[in-house]
């Protein structure tokens, strides 16, 4: 989804002159049911060679497809992103006239439905790289070609359940053809049953929002199919695991010197990893002890209040840099980018004794947790954390706060006096 593929054949001038001329075009998937094509023609004997011509295949169904003309290629002139185009001005295109053509002569597709949604979130400054990777794994592949109106509810329900069914994907890495999946994962277990489905849950929620979108944007009649159909049930746990304060402090102490400032940054603001990435020194006054998040995942700037001890962490980190650097970076000056944080929280938790490891986020949820034992109310809490209203911030955060329940319950309940070992675990 709107995302530049990369093709070493079609990439540059000098990859596709070294293509062998043909009149069939050479295709690059950009999208499902959309290629991008590159046809090299063939030179006359005696005439300069001429640019190639960018095509756009579209499948139309009953294994049909649309070819169109979309522009010369940049091979012998720079692309001007009208009449010369190069590969990335290519797809751009392609995208454009899918949508354009959708719009025009045919239903709105799922997969153009889902651009549209993220289209209008980044126009409001708000991330959709999670969004975007959970439509481009699962939800286009299988609905992408159909028409937003005639999707029914047995079909999402159907797609659900097999969704539901399908062991986990495995990261790979980019440019890699075959995607692999979890061989540990069991479909008769409850606790792996429950968390597929929460995840599968949440990949749903993506498709609504979109669909819902297209429905209140006049693209489709009706939105009855899938307010028909209902999300998995009781799946997500109510209670979220955080660290002690105790084993907070191994962590920190365990984690190697380049991710350390990391793990601290996280326990002292609650921030997302990458909110922390992009903190620039500017975004520290060391004066008013706060830490300001120009882009959140809510699109919404906030602000954090930083206790004494978190302002000298990152007092310590700004010395001697220049306001746009980077407060958080690694060893080599390079920023921390997606997902590099994965195997330093796992080694740390490995030399700390934490079992089983914790991924970087639950340091989100040691903030927040710690907070609501502290009787800090679900309000303030939710700013802290930016999040969008208290329905979130009170399913995860309010059962830890105390109340009269527990504190009746501790004060009135009496004694069995049981015998107890004298057996004590060592610390």
């Amino acid at each position: 989804m709107a995302r530049t593929i990369k093709d070493t054949q079609l990439d540059t001038r000098t990859a596709r002159g070294r293509l062998k001329p043909s009149g069939k075009p050479y295709y690059r998937k950009i999208e499902e049911g959309l290629h991008l094509g590159y046809r090299r023609p063939r030179g006359r004997k005696g005439k300069p060679a001429v640019s190639g011509k960018w095509v756009l295949r579209r499948y139309i169904g009953g294994q049909s497809y649309e070819v169109k003309n979309l522009g010369t290629a940049d091979d012998f002139a720079d692309a001007d992103g009208s009449v010369i185009l190069n590969f990335t001005q290519a797809q751009n295109l392609a995208r454009a006239r899918l949508r354009s053509d959708a719009g025009a002569t045919g239903p709105l597709t799922v997969a153009a439905a889902l651009e549209n949604y993220f289209e209008a979130l980044r126009h409001e400054g708000k991330d959709t790289y999670e969004a975007e990777t959970r439509a481009r794994a699962h939800i286009v592949p299988a609905l992408g070609s159909m028409g937003v109106s005639q999707l029914k509810a047995k079909t999402l329900r159907n797609w659900l359940s097999a969704l539901a069914d399908r062991p986990p994907r495995v990261r790979i890495k980019n440019g890699s053809k075959e995607q692999r999946y979890r061989a540990d994962f069991d479909p008769t277990d409850d606790e792996a049953k429950r968390r597929r489905r929460s995840t599968v849950n949440r990949t749903f929620n993506v498709l609504k929002a979109a669909l819902n979108f297209a429905f209140k944007e006049g693209h489709v009649a009706s939105d009855v199919e899938w307010r028909r159909t209902k999300s998995f049930r009781q799946v997500d746990p109510k209670r979220i695991r955080f660290l002690t304060l105790a084993q907070a402090k191994r962590l920190v102490n365990a984690a190697d010197q380049e991710f350390r400032p990391l793990v601290e940054a996280a326990l002292q603001t609650g921030a997302r990893y990458g909110e922390l990435t992009r903190l620039q020194v500017l975004d520290f006054n060391e004066d008013a002890g706060t830490l300001t998040i120009r882009k959140s995942k809510s699109g919404r700037a906030r602000t954090i209040f930083l206790t004494p001890e978190g302002v000298q962490l990152f007092r310590q980190l700004a010395i001697g840099r220049a306001g746009h650097d980077l407060l958080l970076r690694r060893a080599n000056g390079g920023a921390w980018t997606k997902s590099q944080q994965s195997k330093p929280i796992k080694e740390a938790c490995k030399r700390a004794g934490i079992t089983p490891p914790i991924g970087f986020h639950i340091l989100r949820h040691c903030y927040g947790s710690w907070l609501a034992t502290a009787g800090v109310p679900m309000k303030t809490i939710s700013v802290a954390l930016g999040h969008s209203n208290t329905r979130v911030t009170e399913q995860h955060y309010a059962d830890l706060q105390p109340d009269h329940v527990a504190d009746s319950v501790r004060r009135h309940l009496p004694k069995l006096g049981a015998r107890r070992s004298n057996v004590v675990g060592l610390r």
